[in-house]
């Protein structure tokens, strides 16, 4: 079993920045994939950064240059640096930990509580 715990968000103005951290706890596979979502009312929960645990990573078109995300393997941390952040950003940001057991090879899928993150003026 997995926990995540988000943490970071909060109240900015358009243009500003905002560092999203997620740590996970528990049995965590080698193989894993891990990622930031988000999801505005009324919408679809999106992903909007990826990262594996080789540290590739991938971005939704609407955040390439703006948001960085990270990882420390040895801390099971995971980050999102938004910067330049627009009105349009605001949404629930959850992180996501997918990974597999080499042994059985079942797969399993583990969400955190979720932050919210609001850009207003």
């Amino acid at each position: 079993q997995v926990q995540l715990v988000e943490s970071g968000g909060g109240l900015v103005q358009p243009g500003g920045s905002l560092r999203l951290s997620c740590e996970a706890s528990g049995n965590i596979y080698s193989i894993n994939f891990m990622g930031w979502y988000r999801q505005a009312p009324g919408n679809q929960r999106d992903l909007v950064a990826g990262i594996t645990a080789s540290g590739r990573t991938n971005y939704h078109d609407s955040v390439k240059g703006r948001f960085t995300i990270s990882r420390d393997n040895a801390k099971h941390m995971m980050y999102l640096q938004m910067d330049n952040l627009k009105s349009e950003d605001t949404a629930i940001y959850f992180c996501n930990l997918k990974t597999i057991d080499v042994n059985t090879y079942r797969d399993y899928d583990y969400w955190g509580p979720g932050t919210q993150v609001t850009v207003s003026s």
